[in-house]
């Protein structure tokens, strides 16, 4: 963590914005800990769940509550509808506007999420790397339909093994777009991302982890989904589907609410439906664990005393200089 400023004396102010980030797997308590990390040292939260961009789509996101929001500014809340996009670039510019404005309201930015991305992407934007390729997208479709999107992780594999560990088997988009820009390049989107470092924007920033055993950390995600359902999960699911929007399609096509619009389509029971997102939130929470566990940045929170030393270390952070 690096500090610049400029002036003398008691003159002397942070030449660029001190940016807080919370990060951690899902059910970890990066909300909770957002809240009173917030409220301490003059915060207002910028979200950085990808889900949690969707109207609609409150209580399978764990979005913050009305009464959260009333307390504490959020940004990046309820920005889209669930049929309408949102892509990593165009989220790293809502991002750094909400940022740039907290700064100049002269409040501290709070960046939160389990979306690795998302919040890497704020810190040093994102290679845009070289344009679509509808012809070499449509071969590759077509191999991926004839013979399975894991053949192309595969060749993914042999070709970029350190894309290929981060992309997921079933992760068709992105694999397609490594390969395609290998194709276009003739280098490997690692090589390209390597080279780009994600390179400073201008932010000092303090990164916290919320780290959890993973045995509690299993036992609260199920307990947090099964609050999900006694809260309503159901209708609200419901609702979606009757409004049009496609369980097929992301965002509804993400743990939890795929599930639940399986049971409603008579697929499956509701005990099942249940059993399956609790264990897919389990491997999504090893995931995003895996992620930021490669990113050499973040303080891990002792888990005994996380909040405690995560108060600590905000308030100085952003009474520096």
């Amino acid at each position: 963590m690096s500090f610049s400023v400029t002036g003398l004396g008691t003159s002397m102010r942070p030449a660029r914005i001190a940016v807080g980030f919370i990060v951690g797997p899902t059910g970890a308590g990066k909300s909770a800990l957002a809240m009173e990390v917030a409220q301490r040292s003059n915060c207002e939260i910028v979200n950085a769940d990808s889900r949690q961009f969707y109207r609609g789509m409150d209580l399978g996101t764990a979005k913050p509550s009305a009464k959260d929001q009333a307390r504490v500014p959020h940004h990046l809340i309820d920005v889209r509808n669930p049929d309408q996009s949102l892509d990593v670039a165009e989220f790293a510019q809502l991002a750094r506007t909400a940022i740039e404005g907290i700064a100049a309201r002269g409040r501290n930015p709070l960046v939160v999420g389990g979306s690795g991305l998302y919040l890497r992407v704020i810190r040093g934007g994102i290679f845009r790397g070289p344009a679509a390729s509808p012809e070499i997208r449509d071969r590759l479709a077509k191999i991926a339909a004839e013979n399975g999107v894991a053949q192309l992780h595969q060749t993914l594999r042999e070709i970029d093994p350190a894309a290929a560990n981060r992309i997921g088997v079933n992760d068709l988009y992105r694999i397609v777009r490594a390969l395609e820009v290998f194709e276009l390049t003739g280098e490997t989107i690692s090589a390209h991302q390597l080279r780009h470092r994600f390179a400073d924007n201008g932010y000092d920033t303090l990164t916290v982890g919320v780290e959890v055993d993973r045995k509690k950390l299993y036992a609260a995600i199920d307990a947090r989904f099964d609050s999900m359902v006694a809260a309503g999960l159901v209708d609200e699911v419901r609702a979606l589907v009757e409004a049009g929007y496609s369980p097929g399609e992301p965002p509804l096509s993400t743990i939890g609410y795929k599930q639940i619009a399986a049971y409603l389509r008579g697929e499956i029971a509701l005990d099942a439906a249940i059993a399956q997102a609790r264990q897919e939130s389990r491997r999504l929470a090893k995931r995003q664990l895996t992620w930021f566990r490669r990113e050499p940045e973040i303080v891990w929170l002792d888990p005994e005393r996380g909040a405690q030393d995560a108060l600590a270390l905000f308030e100085k952070f952003f009474r520096r200089g």
